[in-house]
């Protein structure tokens, strides 16, 4: 089979681009061809994709995506093929592998009416309608379960088109038999004492993944705890207005931003904590990597993955509505190494057990069932 993937831009260091990565190298090595239309590709290309690249026209992101539309259905025209999987909200896929929440809901329920007004909002509705509107044809890889209901609220999905995955974890980030090893290297490397705490914050996006709540939270330890705690972030976004929220409150030496990089496992291994206060976060990939790590997380209970850590014992949830003061309070009470270790090891435990990385081969074949579907229903008509 020709297997098309849709993907506005590819960079190392996005979740949804790691998740995209990992199931066309699943469907590549079961002897599918892969193309992919993609209007940037940072870092390293893999061996047999036919990368074919969509030029990036218009003034804003409705324009750029219409354009990106119009190029791949008129390719698809001269260079057909047998299934086309969107990693974006836009028309015309034959299934949508669903990494951001419900667009509709989101703006309904933090942006204005103005807002709703406007043709940007008008031009994601649409996109998403093309989607999940009730007798839509697509069919949806869904990675987050408390989703369904949502989609279905606004656009009475049918429940038949929904495909729900497992977490996709890269084995990469289990906890190798040299652990403590290697977290003692990668200490000595930044300088971290062991009496020293190291908070750990990773992912694209600052706002989102609730960095300025972090960094009040850390702001809210006794002093002499403070100074004792450093905070790692690392992910690509612009640390400015991190960087002057740090100096206001007085905790610029304890804190280091880091662009994004491909040696995460060894900043899992060797912090304390993981810190997640995300605002909203469909899934929260990294929250499964840490647990699989060994690592404590502390998070919202809105994230998609958080019922994992709660599962298995490895952390914190923080209930909606959030309140820093919960936070603040929370993470001073996982600052105990006796604490520490026993949420480690229960991370541990559970990880050795849970089905926590098949997503890539469940899609697969999820893919391929889909595809065959399509073409029996194609020979029948």
């Amino acid at each position: 089979m020709v297997f098309g993937f849709c993907l506005f831009k590819y960079f190392p260091f996005g979740g949804l681009q790691r998740d995209f990565l990992r199931i066309a190298l699943e469907c590549q090595k079961r002897g599918h061809r892969i193309r992919v239309y993609v209007s940037a590709w940072e870092g390293e290309q893999p061996d047999g994709f036919d990368i074919i690249y969509v030029p990036q026209k218009g003034f804003n992101s409705p324009a750029r995506n219409r354009a990106y539309v119009s190029f791949v259905q008129k390719h698809l025209k001269s260079h057909p093929l047998d299934y086309l999987i969107g990693f974006n909200k836009i028309p015309g896929l034959d299934c949508y592998y669903a990494a951001d929440g419900c667009f509709l809901a989101k703006a309904i329920q933090q942006r204005g009416a103005i807002y709703r007004l406007s043709s940007r909002f008008r031009h994601f509705v649409n996109n998403e309608s093309a989607i999940f509107k009730q007798g839509q044809q697509t069919e949806i890889l869904m990675i987050s379960k408390l989703q369904i209901p949502i989609y279905q609220k606004f656009y009475q999905t049918e429940s038949e088109r929904f495909h729900l995955l497992p977490p996709g974890v890269s084995r990469d980030r289990i906890a190798p038999d040299n652990a403590a090893q290697e977290r003692q290297s990668f200490r000595s490397e930044f300088g971290i004492e062991p009496d020293e705490w190291l908070w750990l914050m990773v992912g694209s996006g600052f706002k989102t993944k609730g960095v300025d709540r972090s960094l009040r939270a850390l702001h809210s330890l006794p002093a002499q705890l403070r100074t004792k705690t450093k905070l790692f972030i690392v992910g690509q976004d612009n640390p400015g207005p991190f960087k002057r929220l740090a100096a206001k409150l007085n905790i610029t030496e304890n804190i280091c931003f880091f662009p994004g990089r491909d040696d995460i496992p060894k900043f899992l291994l060797g912090a304390d904590i993981l810190v997640h206060p995300a605002y909203h976060e469909n899934t929260g990939t990294i929250l499964l990597e840490a647990l699989v790590a060994g690592l404590p997380v502390i998070t919202t209970d809105i994230c998609g993955y958080a019922h994992y850590i709660n599962q298995a014992k490895a952390g914190i949830l923080l209930p909606h509505p959030f309140l820093q003061s919960d936070m603040n309070q929370e993470v001073l009470q996982m600052m105990n190494r006796t604490r520490q270790n026993e949420l480690h090891q229960n991370a541990l435990n559970y990880a050795r057990d849970a089905d926590l990385y098949s997503m890539p081969q469940t899609a697969a074949d999820i893919i391929e069932t889909l595809c065959q579907n399509k073409s029996l229903t194609k020979v029948s008509v």
